[in-house]
């Protein structure tokens, strides 16, 4: 996910980052579509209307993130998207290990990403944006995933949501159009789709299925500790003593949170 962020800003300098955000999502659209090929009816009905609304939802979270990584530092960016996940593990939550877990995954991602609300308005709006859809991806995917289908039905959403938004690949005037006919730009932006898109949200919608929503949202909070150890080794970013606190925060809401998971999901209601 993070080879792929950085290919994608890359592609900034090319690109508004509306437009690299749908090439993201065309690129994964293709791989999925060569790879599953969904049956005709995933494309009829209310699982199409499910799959939809997750593919826009997933595509529209991209969108404004790219769009606050474009104003925000990238950790100031994820420290607020991630109001998201724990949004929806704070409404899910039935215990009071819930909410200690909660809690300090909210505080450890804070304490990683050193917030700075005194940055850009327009990013910190943009961040909000990513944060909401990033709560409707956890919940519209847990449905798609519960289907029995869940990859079949990511990739009939990721099409429609690409078919929707590639008027945004307009947004950057005659230079974007340029852009798209280097065959460079097209290969990164496949790139991008495949290591941002395809594998994790593969893994997800695997990881889905037998976890609650809850419990998955709480374990997103380690990717803000994953980027500080990418950070570390990668670019030779030595965390602060209080990322090493986040860190440490993080790594607890984990292990509270998934000695109790919630209510298995059930598998296979409708096939596969």
């Amino acid at each position: 996910m993070y080879v792929g962020a950085a290919l994608a800003v890359a592609l900034f300098d090319r690109l508004p980052p509306s437009a690299v955000a749908v090439l993201r999502l065309m690129g994964a659209a293709a791989v999925l579509l060569a790879w599953r090929r969904p049956a005709r009816s995933a494309w009829r009905g209310t699982r199409f209307w499910r799959a939809s609304a997750f593919g826009l939802a997933t595509a529209l979270m991209n969108v404004a993130f790219y769009e606050a990584i474009a104003r925000l530092p990238l950790g100031t960016a994820v420290a607020i998207e991630f109001c998201g996940p724990v949004a929806v593990a704070a409404v899910a939550s039935r215990r009071p290990r819930d909410v200690g877990a909660v809690l300090f995954a909210a505080v450890g991602v804070l304490l990683i990403a050193d917030v700075r609300w005194s940055g850009s308005p327009s990013g910190v709006l943009w961040a909000l944006g990513a944060a909401t859809m990033w709560a409707a991806y956890i919940v519209l995917g847990k449905r798609v995933a519960s289907g029995g289908n869940g990859l079949d039905d990511m990739t009939v959403g990721f099409a429609v949501a690409a078919v929707v938004l590639s008027p945004l690949l307009l947004a950057g005037g005659p230079g974007a159009l340029a852009a798209l006919a280097d065959p460079l730009v097209l290969v990164l932006a496949v790139g991008v789709g495949v290591l941002s898109s395809v594998v994790p949200y593969v893994l997800d919608q695997v990881v889905l299925r037998r976890l609650g929503q809850a419990r998955f949202a709480v374990l997103l909070a380690l990717l803000p500790a994953t980027a500080t150890v990418v950070g570390l080794v990668g670019l030779a970013q030595l965390p602060t003593v209080l990322e090493f606190l986040g860190i440490g925060a993080v790594v607890t809401a984990v292990a509270l949170r998934s000695r109790d998971g919630d209510a298995p999901a059930t598998v296979g209601r409708t096939g596969g």
